[in-house]
């Protein structure tokens, strides 16, 4: 299962290397606008984000749209575990563990009032599997929150079917371009 996954990562990889900057940029736009259109967002008074990674569907905009309108969290590497924070702007933010910009200030430990989590990853499959980096940040932190969890990608990243494990928990949708 290592190897699947493996080679999963790295084929991901080169097709979301080959879409280039401008249509990572234009995917991203269509990926955070479609987020923007669900009921669940409108409704959603505290949302879990991340602070996207140059392969990864483009959230910085997204997020400094929406902070002064709904409370946005960031996850913040915490040696093995993620740790939730407001984001607050980007002038609240330090450089953390994988040169990540990461929101500073107190941990926000009331995951039952998270009212929707949009989550990254490498891929995702038709069934809602999700592969991560590898590292289990996510596997740690998805049990915690109960709120309807949304993957977020580009279409290269959808794969017809993720090996997975007893602890992965999949996505209640994904939302991804065209």
């Amino acid at each position: 299962m290592k190897e699947q996954k493996r080679s999963i990562r790295r084929n991901i990889k080169a097709s979301v290397a080959a879409l280039g900057a401008e249509e990572r940029a234009r995917l991203s736009e269509a990926v955070t606008a479609a987020v923007e259109a669900l009921p669940e967002f409108d409704k959603a008074e505290t949302v879990l984000c991340f602070w996207s990674l140059p392969d990864e569907v483009c959230t910085h905009e997204f997020c400094n749209r929406w902070h002064t309108k709904k409370r946005i969290l960031l996850p913040v590497v915490v040696g093995d575990v993620l740790e939730l924070r407001l984001f607050c702007g980007e002038e609240r933010m330090a450089a953390g563990a994988f040169g990540i910009k990461e929101p500073v200030g107190e941990a926000f430990v009331s995951y039952a009032e998270i009212d929707l989590a949009l989550i990254p990853g490498v891929s995702f499959d038709l069934d809602g599997h999700r592969l991560g980096r590898g590292k289990g940040y996510y596997d740690k932190l998805l049990p915690l929150i109960p709120a309807k969890k949304i993957g977020l990608c580009f279409p290269v990243q959808i794969t017809s079917a993720i090996p997975t494990d007893s602890w992965d928990i999949p996505m209640d949708a994904v939302v991804t371009a065209k």
